[in-house]
């Protein structure tokens, strides 16, 4: 059986960013990380400091439509939005 990881980052340099931001997440929610191993923590803090993460990103909400084209009888055109939420 094979080990594939499909948590891996794709762009090596955002390693040392992802890491501060999983310890600014920890920080916040009262979790003492330290760096490299952290097996010593429960569930529930590893869930707080994941759960964390997940609502400091900004989420992308998209939309998407179709509609009868103003300018051609019987053709549809497909609309299509895209909105950044948050701070």
């Amino acid at each position: 059986m094979s080990n594939s990881n499909s948590n891996k980052i794709m762009v090596p340099n955002a390693r040392e960013a992802m890491n501060k931001f999983k310890m600014e997440a920890a920080n916040e929610v009262g979790v003492n990380l330290k760096q490299g191993y952290n097996g010593d923590l429960t569930s529930k803090q590893a869930g707080s400091v994941g759960g964390q993460m997940v609502n400091i990103m900004t989420p992308v909400r998209t939309a998407s439509y179709e509609r009868a084209d103003r300018t051609a009888l019987g053709h549809v055109q497909r609309i299509e939005y895209a909105a950044q939420l948050g701070a």
